[in-house]
């Protein structure tokens, strides 16, 4: 059984760009969607290399522009924790799922050169731009994790920002008294 555990931040700024490994652009559409139960998802990737594959750290493998689909089903554990499945599948499969999906984002996933734990964030498009989110996939709850200056709001357990959620409800969406308070502290930050 697989078990995530991971930590999400709110980004501002682009203080993040030069640590970036790996860049992916993500389709993901719900097929089952529950905040308290099972969520299920498709999500269907191109690579767009951002250092040449020899020289990318935990980046998606394949060519350059490669094409990829997984379904991922997610349990609730304890704590900060997840069951996590994940299966490849093949590609048209995924674009043929995306479309009986009722609620979908897109987003391009940078992998980053950070020590703690497994980086990657999601530069949203479309109806949840301008957010910008890191998770730091970790080995256990307690694990120490530096948090980089430009994570400047913890949103881990926050179900307004899970994936599943801004799908169905997008941050442009959401009525202003939420999203100024979001807006503000994305456009506080200085370096």
């Amino acid at each position: 059984m697989a078990l995530e555990i991971e930590r999400r931040f709110l980004v501002a700024g682009e203080a993040w760009r030069p640590l970036v490994l790996w860049c992916q652009s993500l389709d993901q559409g719900y097929l089952l969607a529950s905040a308290e139960g099972p969520t299920l998802w498709v999500r269907s990737s191109r690579s767009n290399g951002a250092l040449p594959r020899a020289e990318r750290s935990g980046g998606p493998a394949g060519a350059a522009d490669s094409a990829e689909a997984w379904l991922t089903l997610k349990l609730a554990a304890t704590g900060i924790a997840r069951h996590e499945y994940e299966y490849a599948i093949p590609p048209g499969d995924g674009l043929a799922l995306l479309d009986h999906c009722g609620s979908k984002l897109v987003k391009r996933r940078h992998g980053l050169n950070l020590p703690g734990g497994d980086w990657v964030l999601d530069v949203f498009e479309a109806a949840n731009a301008p957010l910008v989110i890191a998770e730091v996939e970790l080995e256990r709850e307690d694990q120490p994790v530096a948090i980089p200056p430009w994570c400047v709001r913890e949103i881990t357990g926050e179900g307004a920002f899970s994936n599943a959620a801004l799908a169905s409800h997008p941050f442009e969406q959401w009525p202003s008294e939420e999203r100024q308070p979001v807006l503000r502290s994305l456009a506080t930050l200085s370096f």
